[in-house]
């Protein structure tokens, strides 16, 4: 089968995709994207989280073919040319990132919650990241860097 998918704002096909091949599968074998991580494949650690259609989504639970015609915003796809989204930004100033296995997942999800919410309390930030495992950190850097990339959001 073949999967037409607009990735990163860039129209892309891949070719000879099974029917059960995950989104995942598609993004990091077929389009050369390894930003999103395979960890879980069970959409319990959040490593693999895009948009799908502007919705964060575990990569790993989308079917390839239900991507036809479908947005999706990968890691990569956060930042603007060579220049970093804020949060991107706040992850590598504070130390957020450790083994960087988990911390495509992160981005995403603290890049949607500070869409959504530009001024996010911890409560909100913990929750919009509970999906979201990390083995390294402890958190507390990582929930400082949300609340940096907050505030370099509110300036721009």
């Amino acid at each position: 089968m073949r999967v037409n998918v607009t990735v990163n704002g860039e129209p892309r096909r891949a070719d000879n995709v099974w029917e059960g091949e995950s989104l995942l599968y598609v993004l990091r074998e077929r389009l050369g994207l390894p930003g999103a991580k395979n960890a879980c494949e069970q959409g319990e650690c959040g490593s693999c989280t895009v948009y799908l259609d502007g919705v964060p989504a575990c990569a790993c639970l989308v079917a390839a073919g239900q991507a036809e015609g479908r947005e999706v915003v990968t890691v990569e796809g956060l930042a603007d040319g060579d220049e970093l989204d804020p949060v991107q930004e706040a992850f590598v100033e504070r130390g957020a990132v450790q083994c960087g296995f988990c911390t495509p997942g992160l981005l995403v999800a603290a890049h949607d919650l500070i869409e959504r919410n530009p001024e996010p309390s911890d409560v909100e930030i913990r929750e919009a990241l509970a999906g979201n495992l990390c083995r390294c950190t402890g958190y507390e850097k990582i929930l400082d860097a949300v609340r940096d990339a907050a505030a370099k959001k509110a300036v721009r």
